[in-house]
């Protein structure tokens, strides 16, 4: 089995983990599909079989994190704020820990 996609976020101005925050992983190239949807628990944390390695081939990927729906807001700024990364290797596991506010966010790939 691959090593797998995980997320961890955090709402860095409450200083809490992002329950129920709606998160899809698609798989864009070579061909395009999402391959997970679902929310965070209430440890800030997507329990969902990608971050296992089902599913996870070599392309590109997209992450959506729903932040609007999140803050559920219309004065909201952000949106849905989507990061774009590369899998070579399925051996590697590519953890993705997301730090934001309503206002902007950081994300990189984690150890």
């Amino acid at each position: 089995m691959a090593g797998g996609i995980s997320i961890h976020a955090v709402d860095v101005a409450s200083g809490r983990p992002a329950q129920g925050l709606r998160v899809e992983i698609w798989r864009i190239d070579p061909d395009s599909s999402r391959i997970a949807d679902g929310r965070l628990g209430a440890n800030g944390v997507l329990d969902h079989p990608i971050a296992r390695g089902a599913g996870v081939t070599a392309g590109e990927y997209e992450v959506l994190f729903h932040l609007g729906e999140f803050y559920a807001d219309s004065d909201g700024f952000l949106t849905v704020t989507p990061f774009r990364f590369r899998i070579r290797d399925v051996n590697e596991h590519f953890h993705l820990p997301l730090k934001f506010t309503r206002w902007g966010y950081s994300l990189f790939r984690g150890a």
